[in-house]
């Protein structure tokens, strides 16, 4: 997993060869932490097929605004270099990989 901020972010998703599965996140929130956690283990299962990234927004405002995103945590998933849509916030390993675009 790896974290990205607004000033990186539409190069990072815009050069991925593979879909892009986004949390949105802030310290302090103990649903964004499990949330986390479920991706850690998700990451072996898409390794190659989905990049997963990270995203503060206490630290970064202008990519969370763009979505209107107004509860977190939230996964946005995008597809060649486009939002596509989010996928929920909660869920564990196996409900996350049901929602994902692994062909």
């Amino acid at each position: 997993m790896r974290d990205v901020t607004d000033r990186d972010f539409d190069r990072v998703v815009a050069e991925a060869t593979m879909p892009v599965l986004v949390e949105f996140w802030k310290p302090g929130c103990g649903s964004c932490r499990a949330l986390l956690r479920e991706l850690e283990r998700l990451e072996l299962d898409v390794r190659g097929k989905v990049q997963i990234l990270t995203m503060n927004v206490d630290e970064n405002f202008q990519i969370p605004a763009e979505l209107e995103i107004t509860s977190l945590p939230v996964l946005a998933l995008y597809r060649k270099g486009m939002f596509e849509r989010f996928i929920g916030g909660l869920g564990t390993k196996e409900e996350i990989l049901k929602r994902l675009p692994l062909t």
